[in-house]
């Protein structure tokens, strides 16, 4: 029974019952289930009292007089019988037939009817298959569109500007500074932002903050990347990396809202890291004219990470690392105290760091025992970590593609050789006289840099072609890192690079093509030193050109000249003298050397290849020219 409540009595009035909502509720339920009771049995007894007949017996009752009236339809006729016939039936319902066709089967006494077809499902149809039709269709491009733009399925555009980080959870990174090596400068700096993030308190205590920003620094394949992924291997802090690149679109905005998505993510799970791989994708410097040539997105993108890096809060231990290789073209807002606080450099690393990352990666390969990585990392000056890794895994291939049981010393070799010189090409077949040049020209160079004191040891020579046109090749080995050279070590290498065009010189009396990198290499080295290394005699210690470097090291295009003509031609000679006088010592050297230089191009047309083992032998033949 519903409950029934008193209210207070209202002014003027009698206390009044009221009903309680919820039973009005269920009471309107009851009223509409009755209605729709009678409803379902008066068309029950509606449709019981109708009989189907053919038009033929609507037709007999009719001209018997038992049809009191009809309702004409649009397909049928409907008519009330005066008395119910032997079934109860008091209606009867026949489908229409042409008047003059029933009057023609009526004069044979034939019983027909017309089917009746309900068309009201094929209508429907009509509307809204093509209704449907169009919707998938608009559905289906829509999401093509989505894919496209927002890359993120059906809701990419509406989520366009959400961040693309990639976020790694703990220490799910899979690095940590164990699997770092040959960089332990940077490693130590890293270390100490890990230091800030697990123990915020201790660092703070004397008021010291973490820093907001760390930019690595260096070349690449250094390993910026694996240093960044081992901060937060060993912070245990969410990890959220990022390339440069994915934040700016075509569409202005997109750049700066997906920034801010990123560092609102970062804030809620603090203490976290951000990684921005690349970042001169993004932080490239602003033009300094509205018609400078910039790129209005990438302005508001860079705008927007300035701000972000502004609005840290130092309480937070959220720490943004970032990665670049050409640190020249950041624009200086970024570089600034307060933002990157931080800024290591990775460098490519010396011999024992080579030795510390190719044990690392020599751990996934079945070493030989006799293998002494040593020796190794000493054929590999300059290689960065990512070519040491690429040097041990084409080892490797060499070593199952021979069927052997472990890889070997000879195995790593031959990968340095294939890295440095190229791809063997045993199908590029010289004629005798080409063998012939090149081989004298090869050992022009072997016994030149094996005369000359302070030079780099030679390894291997050969006149197997390699690469694309390289028709033989002279392997030296550094015996250690150097990282200045004096003038005579310059003069030296010039000797040893113009050995082979002098070696072909004196036997053959002319020149041949096969010189031309040499030339290139030489003449370089002689524009250096007479415009930036000041040690031309005519033109004294004057620096006439700025570095055509980057801060890396790696080659940009060419300055401005500042001087003039005059200055032009008087360097033209300097390094023209430089050179002539680097040939004319070569020939000096393998005129002495006459007998050595024929036998040596002997054995190399014979073997194709001298390891240093061969050439020390053959040196000993003969006492060494100074």
């Amino acid at each position: 029974m519903p409950d029934v409540q008193t209210p207070p009595t209202p002014p003027g009035g009698k206390n009044q019952p009221m009903i309680d909502p919820k039973a009005q509720v269920h009471l309107g339920y009851w009223m509409l289930a009755i209605a729709l009771m009678f409803l379902v049995q008066s068309l029950w007894s509606s449709y019981s009292n109708v009989q189907t007949v053919p038009y033929s017996t609507f037709q007999t009752y009719l001209k018997d007089g038992r049809i009191n009236d009809v309702v004409i339809g649009h397909q049928t006729i409907t008519g009330t019988l005066k008395t119910p016939d032997t079934n109860g039936k008091t209606m009867v319902v026949a489908v229409r037939v042409e008047p003059q066709l029933a009057s023609e089967l009526q004069r044979y006494g034939v019983t027909y009817s017309q089917e009746y077809t309900d068309t009201w499902l094929s209508e429907i149809l009509s509307w809204v298959l093509p209704a449907l039709v169009f919707v998938g269709l608009w559905f289906f491009l829509v999401r093509k569109f989505a894919d496209k733009v927002g890359g993120m399925g059906m809701g990419g555009f509406m989520s366009i500007g959400k961040s693309r980080a990639k976020v790694y959870m703990e220490n799910r990174t899979g690095v940590t500074f164990a699997d770092v090596a040959g960089v332990d400068e940077a490693k130590a700096e890293l270390e100490e932002v890990v230091d800030f993030l697990k123990h915020p308190q201790e660092h703070g205590r004397l008021g010291a903050r973490a820093p907001k920003g760390v930019l690595l620094v260096g070349p690449p394949g250094v390993g910026k990347t694996l240093l960044a992924r081992a901060v937060a291997g060993e912070a245990g802090v969410p990890f959220f990396s990022i390339s440069g690149s994915e934040f700016v679109e075509m569409f202005v905005g997109v750049g700066a809202a997906r920034v801010r998505d990123l560092f609102e993510q970062a804030r809620q799970k603090a203490p976290a890291i951000i990684f921005i791989d690349e970042l001169d994708a993004l932080g490239r410097a602003r033009a300094a004219a509205p018609f400078g040539g910039g790129h209005d997105e990438k302005e508001q993108t860079l705008n927007q990470l300035l701000v972000e890096l502004d609005g840290f809060d130092s309480s937070s231990s959220l720490v943004i690392l970032a990665a670049t290789n050409r640190p020249e073209i950041l624009d200086p807002a970024l570089l600034r105290a307060g933002r990157f606080d931080r800024q290591v450099l990775v460098e490519r690393p010396d011999k024992q760091g080579r030795v510390q990352i190719l044990k690392v990666h020599v751990r996934k390969i079945r070493l030989d025992p006799a293998v002494d990585l040593e020796q190794v990392a000493a054929l590999t000056p300059g290689f960065s970590g990512a070519d040491l890794a690429n040097l041990v895994n084409e080892a490797a291939l060499l070593a199952t593609r021979e069927n052997a049981q472990t890889v070997t010393l000879s195995h790593f070799t031959r990968a340095v050789e294939r890295i440095v010189a190229g791809l063997e090409k045993k199908n590029r077949l010289l004629n005798p006289k080409e063998r012939d040049i090149v081989a004298h020209h090869e050992m022009g160079h072997t016994l030149v840099a094996m005369s000359l004191p302070g030079s780099d040891a030679v390894h291997k020579v050969s006149i197997i072609p390699r690469g694309i046109g390289s028709l033989g090749y002279t392997i030296q080995r550094p015996t250690e890192d150097r990282y200045l050279m004096t003038r005579e070590e310059l003069q030296n290498k010039m000797a040893v690079l113009m050995g082979g065009r002098a070696a072909e010189h004196l036997v053959y009396g002319h020149w041949s093509t096969g010189a031309a990198d040499d030339l290139v290499k030489v003449t370089d080295i002689a524009r250096n030193m007479v415009t930036r290394y000041g040690m031309a005699e005519t033109l004294g210690g004057v620096s006439l050109e700025e570095s055509r470097q980057s801060v890396l090291g790696e080659p940009t295009l060419p300055p401005q000249h500042d001087y003039s003509e005059q200055t032009a031609r008087e360097i033209d000679c300097a390094v023209r003298t430089l050179v002539n006088d680097a040939f004319n010592r070569a020939q000096d050297i393998l005129q002495q050397k006459r007998a050595l230089l024929e036998e040596g191009a002997r054995q190399l047309l014979e073997k194709e290849t001298l390891n240093e083992a061969e050439l020390k032998a053959l040196m000993q033949t003969a006492p060494a020219a100074a």
